[in-house]
Formats: C-alpha cells, structure tokens, sequence
C-alpha cells in the first residue's frame, strides 16, 4: 500500500471532490437543503426553513416531567410521522400527528394520539451567495383530532418566521463549517379558556374545571457544524466515512407565556446531537435536556429517521405538485 505523501494528496483531493459531488451540487438532483454551496440538514427538534418534499417516520422522545398543580411527575414517550410536501418551488404543506404515552409516577398511564397538526410554508428569499434564506409560515393544530387522553379540544394557530444562515463568508476558516437556523412563532390558541366537567366520585356532584390558554412565545434556534462543508468547501481534514456526512449540532427549542396566566417563565430544553446525512435517508441522535426544574428533569433522548423524497422520488412523489414540464 503507497502512503507517500503525493498519494495521500491525491486520495485526499478525490475524497473532496466526491464530498462536494454528493453534497454541493443540487444540479446534479440532490437540491433539498441547498443554498448555494450550503447543505442545510432537517433538524429534529425545531423546524427548518426549506420548503421541502421529505417524511420523518419516526421521531421518537422521551422526557420525564415534574410534577404540577395539575398532574404528577411522569415520563412522557412520543412517536410521530411528518409528511411535507412542496405544492410549487417556494410554497408547501406539511401534515403530522404523533402516538403519546404518559406514564405516571404511581404507575398508571394514558395513551393515545396527538392532535393532528397542518402547515402551510412559503420559502419567500433566498441568497446562494450568502447561503441565507427566510420563509414564512402558519401551523394549524386541530382541536379535536386526537384522543381525548391526550389531544387538546381546542385548536391553535401559530404563525410563524423561519431563517437560516451559513457562515461560508466569515474570514476566520475555522467559523466557515457554521450555519444557524432559527423560528420565531406566537401559538394562539382559537379560545381564550376550555371549560371540562367532570364528577366527583364522593359526593356525584358535577365539577367545572375552567382552563386558561395563553398566546405562547416560541423560539428555536440550532447551530450546526457541517463537517461535508468542512471538507468539501474549506479544507480536507481526511475524515472518511461516516465522518464526512456529519453536522455535530445543539438545538434550543424554547417557549414563554405571554398572557392569561400568573406562570409566565420561560420552558424547553438544550438538545446536542448529531445529524448523518445521506443522498436519500438522514437519521439524527440528540440527547435533551431541560433548561430549568419547571421544563422536566433528568436526560431524554430524541431520535428521528429522515426520508427525503425528493431524490427517492424524483419523477413523481418528489416533484412539485405544480412543477413545470420540462
């Protein structure tokens, strides 16, 4: 085996080429998450601000929870399915729902699903030269979908601004690799209040609970550390596979009350991972921890496997709903 260094070289230079050939060139079909010479991947914990034709089957969490006025401490699982699909270039819908179990600390559980949720997104700049880019969006979960155990009757309506920005321009080479995304949304939900009646097993006489429902502040942000950008873009460290499809990153995905109740401190959790990106499939790895006592306690995990149809289906289930004929 030749390891003088010109062969090294020229393994070095081919594995570059081939990095940026796989992640650098959304002429060649591989155009999800691209601007410019920017691959973006999908993030898990907060939503990214592509317009997109992808499936997330499954994203799995689990997170243990305090105890509240309202419930005991628990350990809460969640399975979900995310279906996006592009309508035109720059416009999307998106539809989702997900299986909740809840187990309490006394042992006993509910389970059942989520409110189904709707989204609608359109992707309204885009910069290749300063690998930037913003959309807009509103996400509709609808009351009433999911089981009584676990779904909300009410609906919410969260409008919604989403960015994300490379750092391909920076003069330092070390803070190329970088890129952020971001959402700033308010949920509002379509009752100031939900009323539920209940019986008191004592005494049989019917008890009203009058619930309150804020507008909420939501904030998500994640860096990433695209190693493919690294290598493909700036300079080849010589890392092989798996190594040169990761974006180590760390997700904070946050929201705040705004208004209707007395509680109005911040909750959400810190999620570092790290994202595998191939050609048709990512899978992402993040652990999740809790920003304060009130958001949970202990560690969770959060895992999702990541389908983009685009490349799988390129001529049919991945095309625009309204795409041009060619």
């Amino acid at each position: 085996m030749d390891f003088t260094p010109g062969s090294l070289s020229l393994r070095r230079t081919a594995r570059a080429g081939a990095t940026a050939l796989l992640f650098a060139a959304p002429a060649l079909g591989f155009a999800h998450g691209f601007v410019g010479q920017r691959f973006f991947p999908a993030t898990i914990a907060t939503e990214d601000p592509f317009v997109a034709d992808e499936l997330s089957l499954p994203t799995v969490s689990t997170l243990r929870a305090n105890e509240t006025d309202e419930a005991p401490a628990s350990r809460q699982t969640n399975i979900g399915i995310d279906f996006s699909k592009r309508i035109t270039e720059n416009l999307g819908f998106s539809i989702g729902t997900a299986h909740n179990r809840i187990r309490f600390a006394d042992q006993s559980t509910v389970s059942g699903m989520e409110n189904v949720e709707l989204g609608v997104k359109f992707q309204f700049y885009r910069d290749p030269a300063s690998e930037s880019l913003m959309s807009i969006g509103i996400d509709w979960e609808v009351g009433g979908t999911g089981s009584h155990a676990v779904g909300e009757p009410s609906s919410t309506y969260t409008p919604t601004f989403y960015f994300g920005k490379g750092f391909g321009n920076a003069s330092a080479e070390m803070m190329r690799p970088f890129a952020v995304t971001g959402t700033v949304g308010v949920a509002v939900p379509r009752h100031g209040s939900t009323t539920t009646t209940s019986i008191d097993p004592d005494t049989g006489v019917v008890v009203s609970n009058v619930e309150r429902n804020p507008h909420v502040l939501q904030v998500g942000l994640a860096l990433q550390y695209s190693i493919p950008y690294l290598q493909s873009n700036v300079k080849d460290v010589g890392l092989g596979s798996p190594w040169n499809h990761m974006v180590p990153l760390i997700e904070l995905s946050v929201q705040k009350p705004l208004d209707r109740v007395d509680d109005k401190r911040w909750t959400g959790t810190i999620n570092p991972g790290v994202l595998w990106s191939g050609r048709q499939v990512q899978f992402g790895l993040e652990a999740v921890i809790p920003i304060n006592n009130r958001s949970g306690r202990g560690l969770g995990v959060l895992a999702q496997l990541h389908f983009f149809l685009d490349d799988i289906f390129p001529q049919s289930l991945g095309r625009p709903l309204l795409a041009r004929a060619k």
